[in-house]
C-alpha cells in the first residue's frame, strides 16, 4: 500500500489579482510541494466568484483549486507559504483519499445491489411470460 495521501487545496485571492499574478502564486505554491517529495494532480482556475461573507471589505474572489499527493508534510510548508502571501484572502485544506475510498464502496455497493435487482426482475419477466404462453396438449 502506498503512503501517498491525496489533498485538496482550495485558496481564495483578491479579486484585484489578473491571470499572470494567479499563475505566479501557483507555480510557487507547485515547486514548493515538489520540493518537499509531493506532486500536483491538477490545478483549477474557478475564476472570480461571489464570496459568502465579506472578506478584507471584498465580496468577491479568485478561487483556485489544488490537488495534489504526498505524504503529509506538503502540507505545512504550502499552508505557511498562504499565510504570508498577501494576495490570498483565505485557504482550506482537506485531505480527500479516504473520503474518496468510502464512497467508492459505497458505489460498488450500490451497482452490486442493482445487478442482483435487476437479476431477480429479469427471472420473474422470464417466468410471467412462460406462464401467459397457452400450453399445448
Amino acid at each position: 500500500m502506498s503512503n501517498k495521501r491525496v489533498y485538496e487545496v482550495m485558496y481564495i485571492a483578491l479579486p484585484e489579482a489578473d491571470d499572470e499574478e494567479i499563475s505566479k502564486i501557483n507555480e510557487t505554491l507547485k515547486k514548493a510541494i515538489e520540493a518537499q517529495g509531493g506532486s500536483v494532480v491538477k490545478i483549477e482556475d474557478w475564476g472570480k466568484r461571489k464570496l459568502a461573507y465579506e472578506i478584507k471589505h471584498k465580496h468577491e474572489g479568485r478561487y483556485v483549486l489544488i490537488e495534489l499527493e504526498g505524504s503529509g508534510k506538503e502540507i505545512a510548508e504550502l499552508e505557511r507559504r498562504m499565510r504570508v502571501n498577501d494576495k490570498i484572502m483565505r485557504f482550506i485544506t482537506v485531505r480527500v483519499d479516504e473520503d474518496r475510498k468510502a464512497a467508492e464502496k459505497i458505489r460498488a455497493k450500490r451497482q452490486k445491489r442493482r445487478a442482483r435487482i435487476g437479476a431477480v426482475k429479469v427471472a420473474e419477466v422470464a417466468q410471467a411470460t412462460t406462464e401467459e404462453q397457452p400450453q399445448e396438449e
